[in-house]
C-alpha cells in the first residue's frame, strides 16, 4: 500500500496533515504502508513519524532536518567534500565580537565580503558590506534575530559575478539554469531581486557542476531539491555551491504545472523501481 500525504500524487490512501501535528490516524497508516509519499513543506513531527515506521519514504530530507540552516549547510558541504567559498561560521554576536571587535580589519576578510544570517530565502538576509558602517549595521540585525531565538550567522568570501547557477534536483533528473542580475547597482541573483531566468547554460558548465551535485546527493540521498552556485569571472575552477533550498521557484522549470508533472513522473518512478505501483 502506499500512502500520500502530497495533495497532488494520489496513492491507495491518501490523508493531509497540513497545519497539524500527525496523530494516531496517521501513524497507523504509514506503519501498514509499503511506501510513503510527502509533500515539500512536511513537518519535522510528520517526517520522523514516517522515516521510524516505513521503510520507503520520498523525498528523503534526512539532510534538510539535520542540517537546518545555513551555518548547518555549510557543515555540510565540508563532511561530503563540496567545493564552496571560503567561509567563516559564528554561532554568536558574542561569538564573532569576542575574536575581532569592531575595529578594522572587523573580520576574517577585507572588505568587499558577504555576510549571511542563519535563515531566511530569496537573498532577504545576505548582505554584501563594503564598510564598517555597513557591518555594524548587519551585525545588529543578526543581534535583533537572537532575541528572537534565531542565532548564527557567517561571512564568505565574496565571488565577483552577475549570475548564479540554479540546479533543481528531482527525484533522479536535473535541470539546470542560470538567474542573471543585469542591474550592476543590485547584489544578489534571486528572481525576486529582479534576476531574469537564462535556460542557455553551456553544457561543459553544467555538466560539470552536476557531476559535483549528484556525487553529493549520493552521499546524502537528497532528491528534492534546488542548489545555487557560483563560478570565479573564468568559470574554469570548480562550481563553488552556496546553498540548498527544499523550498524553491518554480519559475525557471517552466512553471507550477510543468514542476507537477515532473515530480509526480518522478515519484512513479521510484516507486516502479521499489516494485510499486498505486492499485486504485
Amino acid at each position: 500500500m502506499i500512502v500520500s500525504f502530497h495533495p497532488c500524487f494520489r496513492g491507495d490512501r491518501n490523508l493531509i496533515c497540513a497545519g497539524r501535528a500527525p496523530g494516531h490516524k496517521e501513524l497507523l497508516a504509514i506503519r501498514g504502508a509499503d511506501a510513503v509519499v510527502l509533500p515539500q513543506g512536511c513537518s519535522r513531527a510528520l517526517y520522523e513519524m514516517a522515516k521510524r515506521n516505513c521503510p520507503n519514504v520520498f523525498p528523503n530530507y534526512d539532510a534538510r532536518f539535520e542540517y537546518p540552516d545555513k551555518l548547518d549547510q555549510i557543515r555540510l558541504f565540508r563532511d561530503n567534500g563540496l567545493p564552496h567559498p571560503k567561509t567563516f561560521i559564528y554561532s554568536s554576536v558574542r561569538d564573532f565580537s569576542n575574536q575581532y571587535g569592531f575595529s578594522p580589519p572587523a573580520g576574517p576578510f577585507e572588505f568587499p565580503f558577504v555576510f549571511k544570517l542563519a535563515w531566511g530565502g530569496e537573498g532577504d538576509t545576505v548582505f554584501l558590506i563594503c564598510s564598517e558602517e555597513q557591518l555594524r549595521g548587519a551585525v545588529n540585525q543578526a543581534r535583533m534575530h537572537e532575541k528572537s531565538g534565531q542565532a548564527g550567522f557567517l561571512i564568505q568570501q565574496y565571488v565577483p559575478t552577475n549570475r548564479s547557477l540554479r540546479l533543481v534536483l528531482v527525484g533522479e533528473k536535473v535541470f539546470s539554469y542560470w538567474r542573471l542580475q543585469e542591474d550592476c547597482h543590485r547584489f544578489g541573483t534571486s528572481v525576486l531581486k529582479g534576476a531574469r531566468i537564462d535556460p542557455d547554460v553551456d553544457p561543459k558548465i553544467g555538466a560539470g557542476a552536476e557531476a559535483y551535485l549528484l556525487d553529493f546527493c549520493r552521499k546524502t540521498g537528497i532528491n528534492l531539491a534546488a542548489f545555487d552556485v557560483l563560478f570565479t569571472a573564468d568559470r574554469q575552477k570548480s562550481p563553488l555551491f552556496l546553498e540548498i533550498n527544499y523550498y524553491f521557484g518554480r519559475r525557471g522549470l517552466g512553471g507550477s504545472e510543468k514542476f507537477y508533472r515532473i515530480l509526480l513522473t518522478e515519484i512513479t518512478g521510484w516507486l516502479n523501481g521499489l516494485g510499486l505501483s498505486v492499485k486504485n
